[in-house]
């Protein structure tokens, strides 16, 4: 194997390395082939056709951490939570609105209901209807 050959090698390798750590130098950090490539300083030809052998072992590296660097995952697991929580919060408040529309269906029934019997029923001479803020003594 050539000496150019091997340094290509190399220098692929430790670009996995990098990128399947998540701590790129000279890409996006993407797990992509192209961004191995451009992590690795050599071009993507280079890789996909001189070394197909590491284009296909980053490939399988890849799909065994589904596609997140290591360095994300913990971030990762903390999104997938903070979305099954916004979702939970979600349902919740869609609970409370329909609660809500229905205490104000009954509210609304009620205050009919007693408007009616207040217009059918009038209250018997001795008997006086307490306005807001009127206090009445108890003696």
């Amino acid at each position: 194997m050539s000496t150019n050959r091997t340094a290509e090698r190399d220098a692929i390798q430790a670009a996995m390395q990098r990128l399947l750590a998540g701590t790129p130098t000279r890409s996006t950090g993407a797990l992509t082939v192209i961004q191995l490539a451009a992590e690795a300083g050599v071009k993507r030809w280079v890789l996909t056709h001189k070394h197909p052998d590491l284009r296909k072992e980053f490939e399988e590296a890849r799909e065994s951490v589904n596609g997140i660097p290591a360095a994300f995952q913990t971030l990762q697991a903390n999104v997938d939570d903070l979305e099954a929580a916004h979702h939970r919060l979600r349902q919740h408040n869609s609970e409370l609105t329909e609660r809500n529309e229905i205490y104000a269906q009954v509210i609304h029934a009620l205050t009919t209901d007693l408007a009616n019997l207040r217009a059918t029923h009038p209250l018997p001479p001795n008997v006086h209807r307490l306005t807001a803020g009127e206090a009445t003594p108890l003696a």
